[in-house]
């Protein structure tokens, strides 16, 4: 209305450029867009379970669970079904975007379009042009194939009616009423669950969800006290800035070197910056301020002192949230320094066979072993170097191959791939790495890959402790892939040892252990019996050291009123080249971060959690999963259950599941692990279908907006807390006013525990209550 005075109470950005924005106008709050449109969706259909969101850029698949996001699928590689390609091939037919729907309506018939490639669209457009089809039948064939490309490419889900009952389609191309024809029909068609139908609702105002959600959240912020710092919207009008992309804005704060955007910003009316104090390759203007576009937070300066500061920052930070993970994944290859239990040499000097039995143990602390860091060797390996380093072999003759990268993976990759999943592809690159890295910096003589087939466990009544077959297979495929031409192995003159090993059954395992290495190291059986037991001695001192850390961390998540992450994943999802360092972002976040196994076992954390199961009869201990998964013969997926039971079962813990692409052991319980932890009200988040690749880009939405949700469920842990914290205070003064009345003696303070239970180590038929 003419003459109307605007009053900016909070200002909120939204979209891939929200960080820019937020600094350059001095915006209240960035939110990442899954969070943006979710807040949007629920604001005006609170039912929701699914967000179809179909913008100009990408498309995402919102999937929640109570109101809060627990996976989302994220098609940002290829431009097929998205609001630009429609509106580039309609323009590319002298057509306006807004005529499409009417176009595509007018259409009896219409070709049929293969999913999933702009590329191989664009040239199906060309030939179906050849082949006379109209412009408006084409157009047809778009809008009917955009759901293919949304829930066949993007989110490949086949039935629908898991995900839930309620849909809602925003973003501008539900603009498009051909497009959403085909998006509800399709719906429709792969909704299999009986005779339930899905709702399929388009926002009301599609076309701004997503700022509509950045506007909600902003205006929350506004009521919990937050005051503006906008700088006006005179000054946004004025605002000018250059940019800058090249050799000049290159980062060499660490080897990846990776290129930088600055964004060079002038604002009416601000106030000069302070004169820069470091020499830039791109000066900075007069009255200009600088934003900097970088991969990770140290390359956002360019002076080095201001990166050693934002490094110590986030030192500090992680110092204050350890991450087990990768405390775990360092850990593992240390050396126990076990005691040396190699018999005495033989003194019989006229016995042939002692003699050669005297050569081989004084070959011992020369003899070097390379050993492939990869798959089970993350949660066994203490047990092979105390196995070795006992009887004589050097700590430092024991080589392991450097953690996964991208140039371990692509320089090892060349010679062959195992096709099963990721963590046993990187077997074959782990042992190239060896071979021409580490052998040729210094002679290796053995290369030790164990086929593991049964796991040591603490878990009771399972039908087995097997690893899974594929993961204990590998060294043999790995083998393979060496001597399939010639024999590598014995062409660089070193010996592949890939010894079949049962390490749940101590003495089949000692007699395996044996027969591979006496004509090797020269063993008798007891010394290798002694062995044996050091190797499981490290083993055993390895799950304690690394549990001691985690307990003692959840007392102090308890003390705090804090959440700590418990990544629910297999021992190599503690390699980050596995993991993509996924972990590591969210203990940048403030969150500590667990690993299944450093879950503590110790009676006195384990029984409060499960007490009221055991008592009812569901279960015969704290270590039972019958009552969860009874197919519990891999040890690996058996874990991994009975960890989602207990994190579902303490209110300090929350789940964040990996998963690597085609884990035919994941698989079967992603319904049994996700039930567990969301029947409790505890908050689940995944990362599946994890592989070589690492697109950072959607691993940063992720993280985002994951650490949303995580603070508002910390927010309300936290007002929970307090709430029970003032009634034990008003029921204490009411307790004390009564005695008095009637003149009896006042306690002294009560713990808070014998009034009401505060949320801590609370039993799971509790836990939603306790966390609300």
């Amino acid at each position: 209305t003419q003459g109307a005075t605007l009053e900016v109470q909070a200002v909120g950005t939204t979209g891939y450029a929200k960080d820019i924005l937020r600094d350059a106008l001095n915006a209240d709050v960035a939110l990442v867009e899954t969070v943006a449109h979710t807040e949007a969706a629920l604001h005006y259909y609170p039912d929701v379970d699914v967000i179809c969101d179909v913008g100009g850029q990408d498309i995402k698949v919102i999937i929640l669970k109570d109101g809060r996001v627990t996976d989302f699928k994220l098609n940002t590689q290829c431009s097929a079904g998205n609001g630009y390609f429609l509106q580039s091939t309609a323009a590319g037919f002298g057509q306006p975007i807004e005529k499409f729907a009417d176009l595509a309506f007018s259409a009896t018939q219409m070709p049929s379009f293969g999913y999933g490639c702009a590329v191989f669209m664009q040239t199906d457009i060309v030939d179906f042009q050849r082949q006379g089809w109209a412009p408006h039948e084409i157009m047809a064939g778009l809008a009917n194939v955009l759901p293919k490309n949304i829930w066949l490419y993007v989110s490949q889900i086949p039935n629908l009616a898991k995900l839930g009952n309620n849909f809602v389609l925003q973003g501008g191309t539900q603009h498009n009423l051909a497009a959403v024809k085909s998006q509800v029909d399709f719906i429709n068609s792969r909704f299999h669950d009986g005779d339930r139908k899905p709702n399929v609702f388009v926002h009301k105002h599609t076309g701004e969800s997503g700022a509509i959600g950045a506007a909600i959240e902003a205006v929350r912020l506004y009521k919990n006290g937050m005051r503006t710092h906008f700088i006006g919207l005179d000054a946004v009008a004025s605002i000018e800035y250059k940019t800058a992309t090249d050799e000049r804005t290159r980062c060499y704060f660490c080897k990846n070197k990776c290129l930088r955007t600055f964004i060079d910003i002038k604002k009416r009316d601000a106030e000069e910056d302070a004169e820069v104090v470091y020499q830039s390759k791109v000066p900075l203007d007069k009255g200009m301020s600088r934003i900097i576009i970088a991969t990770c937070e140290k390359g956002t300066v360019e002076d080095v002192n201001a990166m050693r500061g934002i490094k110590d920052g986030l030192d500090k930070v992680k110092k204050a949230n350890p991450n087990l993970v990768s405390y775990g994944a360092k850990e593992v290859w240390k050396s126990f320094n076990p005691p040396n239990v190699s018999d005495p040499l033989p003194t019989d000097t006229w016995n042939e066979k002692e003699i050669k039995r005297a050569q081989l143990m004084k070959e011992r602390s020369k003899i070097r072993i390379g050993i492939p860091r990869v798959l089970n060797q993350y949660s066994t390996n203490p047990f092979f170097s105390a196995y070795f380093e006992s009887l004589g072999i050097k700590p430092e003759n024991l080589v392991y191959s450097d953690f996964t990268d991208e140039k371990l993976y692509k320089e090892g990759a060349k010679r062959g791939a195992i096709d099963p999943c990721f963590p046993s592809k990187v077997g074959i690159p782990h042992v190239h790495n060896l071979l021409y890295v580490h052998h040729k910096e210094k002679k290796l003589d053995y290369i030790f890959f164990p086929m593991i087939d049964c796991l040591p466990s603490f878990l009771q009544n399972t039908a087995a402790s097997r690893s899974c077959p594929t993961v204990a297979i590998t060294p043999e495929a790995v083998k393979a892939a060496f001597i399939k031409e010639s024999n590598v192995f014995a062409d660089l003159g070193v010996k592949y040892l890939n010894t079949f090993l049962n390490l749940s059954d101590k003495p089949l395992c000692a007699k395996q252990m044996y027969d591979e290495f006496k004509d090797i190291l020269g063993l008798s059986p007891e010394e290798n019996e002694r062995a044996v037991r050091e190797g499981y001695k490290a083993f055993d001192t390895y799950y304690f050291n690394l549990r001691s850390q985690a307990k003692e961390l959840l007392a102090q998540l308890e003390r705090e009123k804090k959440i700590g992450i418990v990544m629910l994943g297999r021992p190599y999802h503690n390699d980050p080249g596995i993991n993509h360092e996924i972990l590591e972002e969210f203990q940048k976040l403030g969150y500590p971060v667990f690993s299944q196994d450093s879950l503590p076992i110790d009676e006195d954390i384990v029984m409060p959690l499960f007490e009221d199961e055991i008592k009812r009869g569901e279960i015969t201990g704290p270590f039972d999963i019958q009552d969860a998964w009874k197919n519990s013969y891999s040890e690996n997926t058996s874990r991994k259950v009975w960890a989602s039971k207990f994190t579902a079962r303490h209110p300090n813990l929350v789940a964040l599941e990996l998963s690597s692409f085609k884990c035919g052991h994941d698989a079967p319980i992603y319904t049994v692990v996700e039930e567990i932890i969301e029947d409790s009200g505890t908050p689940y988040f995944s990362f599946k279908d994890i592989d070589e690749n690492k697109p950072a880009g959607s691993i940063k939405i992720r993280v985002e907006t994951i650490h949303y949700f995580l603070k508002r469920y910390t927010e309300d842990l936290r007002a929970g807390v307090a709430k029970k914290d003032e009634l034990h205070k008003r029921l204490l003064a009411l307790e004390t006013s009564l005695r008095e009345e009637l003149g009896l003696s006042v306690p002294k303070e009560k713990s808070n525990a014998n009034v009401i239970p505060l949320p801590t180590l609370v039993p799971l038929p509790q836990r939603a209550a306790s966390a609300a």
